[in-house]
This record gives structure tokens, sequence and C-alpha cells, in this order.
């Protein structure tokens, strides 16, 4: 075997490794993302537009008149999260809950995904509105209680699931192709900001396989040179 041919051997081995840790890493998350519905004028006209949500839900404080979203789906994080789907209108979510003093009206859109996000063997609900009346210190989790119950939450106040959907799992990790699921929790997830990615370093099985490579060239170099002496 030439250098030449060694050399294109180890470089092409070398491509393939760092492809399969490339594709292995390449990981989103299931989880409930938080939204606000902007109606200001930079939103254009109609019912304005979603914007990913900078509290989370048991701390953000609604005011009345105000719409709130939610949406359970696969993303990385909120740069490429799933907005709800459907219209944010107040006038319409809200139109048979009466105003009442004392008390706010927060609109909410309740989007549980596709089936492509859903867990295995699971099933998502059809996306729903509803209209919240709750004292006017509320938080959003409050609103969201009155009227999408049974919520579950895990130990660090990360919603899992709201109307009971899903049943299990909480921000778990989700492969690539999204045919391999995983159950890590998320490091960060809505109710506790924006979702972040993991750590930037190499992951273990790409260091193991450029050593791999590495040990095959220098044994493929000395067997070369052995047979020349």
């Amino acid at each position: 075997m030439t250098r030449r041919r060694l050399a294109l051997l180890v470089l092409g081995l070398l491509l393939a490794v760092l492809g399969t840790a490339g594709q292995a890493q390449a990981a989103g998350y299931r989880y409930w993302s938080f939204w606000d519905r902007d109606s200001g004028a930079d939103a254009g006209a109609g019912a304005g537009a979603w914007v990913y949500a900078t509290q989370g839900p048991s701390t953000a404080q609604p005011s009345d008149g105000d719409v709130q979203g939610f949406r359970f789906s696969v993303s990385e994080d909120s740069k490429d999260s799933a907005k709800p789907r459907g219209e944010g209108d107040f006038a319409t979510i809200c139109a048979k809950t009466p105003a009442r003093e004392g008390a706010k009206r927060v609109a909410l859109v309740l989007d549980f995904g596709t089936a492509a996000d859903a867990p295995a063997g699971s099933t998502p609900p059809s996306a729903r509105t509803a209209c919240a009346r709750v004292d006017e210190d509320a938080t959003t989790a409050d609103a969201l209680a009155a009227v999408a119950k049974p919520l579950r939450y895990d130990t660090n106040a990360l919603l899992c699931a709201i109307a009971d959907y899903p049943r299990t799992g909480c921000g778990e990790a989700v492969s690539g192709d999204r045919g391999n699921r995983g159950e890590r929790p998320k490091a960060s997830a809505p109710s506790r900001g924006e979702s972040g990615s993991g750590g930037g370093g190499p992951s273990v099985g790409l260091v193991a396989g450029i050593a791999a490579v590495a040990v095959l060239g220098a044994a493929a170099i000395w067997q070369a040179r052995r047979r020349r002496g």
C-alpha cells in the first residue's frame, strides 16, 4: 500500500467518524414552549405575532386582555421552537367570559403538537383555546391551572404536562432522526426561561473515534514500512 493510498484511507475513515459523531450530537428536546401574543404596532395588523416568553409561566403575570400560548414540540432551542398554531384573538377566545371586578381574563392557546413530536405510543389531543378568569395577581401558571388541569411539573418547576399530556416524560432528549428517543432531561426549558443547547466541547464518542482512526493510521504506516524493510 503506497503512502498516498494510505493517507486517503485514513482521511476517509476520519471523515466517516466525524460525520457519524455529528449526527449523534444533533439532538432536540421534547417540551412545552411558552409564548406571548404581541399585538403591538410591530406585530402587524390583525391578530399579532407569537413571541417566545422571557419568563416561565410560574413567574409571568399577564394583564387582563393578554393572549398567551403553549406548544408541545421537539426543538433544539428557542430559535427553532415551533409556535402555537391558530389564531390568538382575545375578543374571540374570551367572548363568553365577561369581565369581573377584582379579576382578570387571560386568553390561552394550547397546541398539543403533531404526531411526529409525540412520545412513543401517544396521540396528541386537538389544539384548543380557553379563557381563564383569575385573580388580578395570578400568574400564567394559575390561569393554566384554572382551565387545563391536570398539570404536571418536575422537581425543578419545569412544566411537563398540560391537561395530562404527555402522561410521561419531561423535557427529554430526542436524537436527530427522532426515531431514537432518549430520557435525559433538558438543562433548561420554558418554565425557567429561554432553553439552551448542551456543552460546546467534543463528545466522548468523537474523541474516541478520532483516536481510533489515528491508531489505525499509525499501525498501517508501521506495517508498510516493515514490509519495505
